[in-house]
């Protein structure tokens, strides 16, 4: 390649894999297909997947997100398998998704009503399958980290919250998934505080077992907090020196040595730090975290910004990836 096709490669920026942070084939594949309206490989990703939670979490939230608007599949499969207990999480999971599709904005709530009716009521309809996969596989943490979702939708008391991140903790104290629940849980914008999002990401990352991604929810905190405050789009300013100073510690703690490979969330939590870092334009590191994103970027924290799109392919852009 000579000089001239390096740079219009440059320019193109990297390739973008929206909506897919992970490095799962069997997943990519499945998901495909689930798109097309075939739903056998996902059902075959969601069965292999029993007994490793992290994966199982991370394949029925994508799973879900691949077929919103046609949860009638799984409706259909189930009628002849009534005791799978993956197709009663997908289906509720599935449910789950459709339904955030429906929120209203909340500054136009007031105008909204049929529309808020209309996405409490879609919530709703996620509880019931939900409850029966966690009857049917009673040690899954997955069905409770959807509850969980369910709960912050709804806007349930603090004490709903607090007892289904319970069982959803003593079953699988280290699930990253549900660990990032219950950070937007306690976070500003949804009725907590600075302090104990703080505190939450802090103590799980302190206690993060080896190749965890667990340290990535302290940079997820900052993200949160300084969210909360401020409109999206805006780049300057977001983190004072003390949040640097406290991503980068947690950074520095986060090693992806694992046992069976990398963690499946690995991906997600290199967008998470390197988003932290090129915002903080510490460029090292950020190109660092992103150069091992391989063009595919999740939905947080770049949401935080704007269109996540536009603001990974503009942070890879302007750190030269």
């Amino acid at each position: 390649m000579g000089v001239i096709e390096v740079d219009r490669a440059r320019a193109r920026g990297p390739r973008m894999i929206p909506d897919r942070p992970w490095a799962d084939t069997i997943l990519d594949e499945a998901v495909i297909s689930a798109q097309r309206g075939d739903i056998g490989p996902a059902i075959a990703a969601l069965a292999t997947s029993r007994g490793d939670p992290e994966t199982r979490s991370l394949r029925v939230e994508a799973l879900s997100r691949a077929l919103i608007g046609a949860s009638r599949f799984i409706e259909a499969q189930l009628a002849y398998d009534q005791g799978n207990p993956d197709l009663w999480l997908w289906l509720g999971r599935t449910r789950l998704e459709e339904a955030w599709e429906l929120r209203p904005d909340v500054r136009a709530r007031a105008v909204q009503a049929d529309r808020l009716h209309a996405y409490q009521s879609a919530m709703e309809s996620a509880r019931q399958p939900l409850l029966a996969a966690a009857g049917l596989a009673s040690g899954d943490p997955v069905p409770w980290e959807c509850l969980m979702w369910l709960a912050v939708g709804l806007d349930r008391p603090r004490a709903d919250k607090d007892a289904v991140w319970h069982e959803c903790s003593r079953r699988w104290p280290s699930l990253y998934s549900a660990a990032v629940v219950r950070l937007i849980t306690l976070s500003p914008g949804w009725g907590g505080s600075a302090q104990e999002t703080l505190a939450f990401a802090r103590s799980a990352a302190a206690h993060a077992p080896e190749g965890s991604p667990l340290p990535a929810l302290v940079p997820l905190a900052h993200f949160e907090i300084t969210a909360a405050g401020r409109a999206p789009m805006s780049r300057g300013g977001w983190f004072p020196f003390e949040a640097q100073r406290d991503i980068v510690s947690a950074a520095g703690h986060w090693s992806e040595r694992r046992f069976g490979g990398a963690h499946p969330r690995s991906i997600e939590a290199h967008n998470a730090f390197g988003a932290a870092f090129f915002l903080a334009d510490l460029r090292r590191p950020a190109r660092a975290h992103l150069s091992r994103t391989d063009g595919r970027f999740s939905r947080l924290p770049w949401s935080h910004l704007g269109d996540p799109a536009q603001q990974y392919r503009r942070a890879c852009a302007r750190l030269n990836l």
